[in-house]
């Protein structure tokens, strides 16, 4: 009897995941269709464009001096705010991670971090401010709390992304969990942290110049008063300074990512747990049993 043919099988059960994914985006694609259309009036928006963009050149760097400072405290501003976050983050992502947490704790904060990350940082600048007032420490507390958000998922991502084979090696050779996790799990998902606080420090950085608009300190105030006077050389210069900036710190990132270690146990840490005995080996005249037999029977009939 020949079996039957795929191509007998109702559509619905030929589709495949890809062939789903790619249908949804083209809906989604063609309903979005509406978002394109323009005010309805005949503009040349390349001669717009030209004309706003000549206002930026050649910027002002007579204004160096004051963006420098400003630059300064926004730096301070994202670098507490990421330094705050990292400590939070960390065992919020112990807790979201299903290699390293029982199912009843990872919904619950999954579901925390998925709260968090659902209010802007600018909500959360409009709450610093109304609590603290328009400060630098506004802005710390906004980006704190929406930092929380993403690092706790992207903490959670990395530690389930780690092989755990050096982890349960070392158990095996007789470290408690504690000590897999910082000798096995930790020293392969360090780089993964790293790189990704780096990445949200660069973030917060581009954040505060935003949240400055509601006076949570920082060169987003300075960037504000550029914008509502029309001085767009000024704000070229603030713009040119932020990018050198996030340059940097991006390269910092990929030199973090670039240290990512190969997955072994040190040799160093051999001696440091007891390691259990290895297992006996059958018999050779077992080799020809079938394997069906449980090993403990013929272990107890030929000791």
């Amino acid at each position: 009897m020949t079996p039957a043919s795929p191509s007998g099988l109702p559509w619905h059960h030929r589709l495949r995941s890809t062939h789903l994914i790619v249908l949804l985006v083209l809906l989604g694609v063609a309903s979005s269709l509406p978002a394109l259309r323009g005010a309805g009036r005949d503009l040349d928006y390349l001669r717009n464009l030209l004309a706003f963009l000549g206002k930026f050149f050649p910027p002002d760097f007579s204004v160096v001096p004051k963006v420098l400072v400003a630059l300064g405290e926004t730096a301070q501003i994202a670098i507490m705010a990421t330094l705050f976050s990292m400590i939070l983050s960390l065992p919020l992502a112990v807790l979201a991670s299903r290699t390293l947490s029982p199912r009843w704790l990872v919904l619950p904060s999954r579901l925390l971090l998925n709260a968090i990350r659902t209010i802007p940082s600018l909500i959360w600048a409009l709450i610093a401010v109304a609590i603290v007032g328009a400060n630098p420490l506004a802005g710390v507390i906004a980006l704190t709390f929406y930092s929380i958000g993403y690092l706790g998922k992207f903490y959670s991502d990395a530690f389930e992304s780690v092989d755990l084979d050096v982890a349960q090696g070392l158990r095996a050779m007789g470290a408690d969990a504690l000590q897999s996790f910082q000798y096995g799990l930790w020293p392969h998902a360090k780089p993964l942290i790293w790189s990704n606080s780096l990445w949200m420090l660069e973030y917060n950085i581009r954040s505060a110049a935003i949240i400055g608009y509601v006076g949570a300190g920082g060169i987003g105030t300075q960037l504000h008063t550029y914008q509502e006077y029309g001085r767009w050389d000024g704000f070229c210069t603030v713009l040119i300074f932020i990018f050198i900036l996030v340059t940097v710190l991006d390269f910092c990132g990929e030199w973090a990512r670039k240290k990512s270690p190969k997955k072994s146990i040190n040799p160093s840490l051999r001696n440091k747990f007891p390691q259990h005995p290895p297992p006996r080996r059958l018999p050779a005249q077992l080799s020809s049993l079938p394997p069906c037999l449980p090993r403990h029977l013929c272990l107890q009939s030929h000791p």
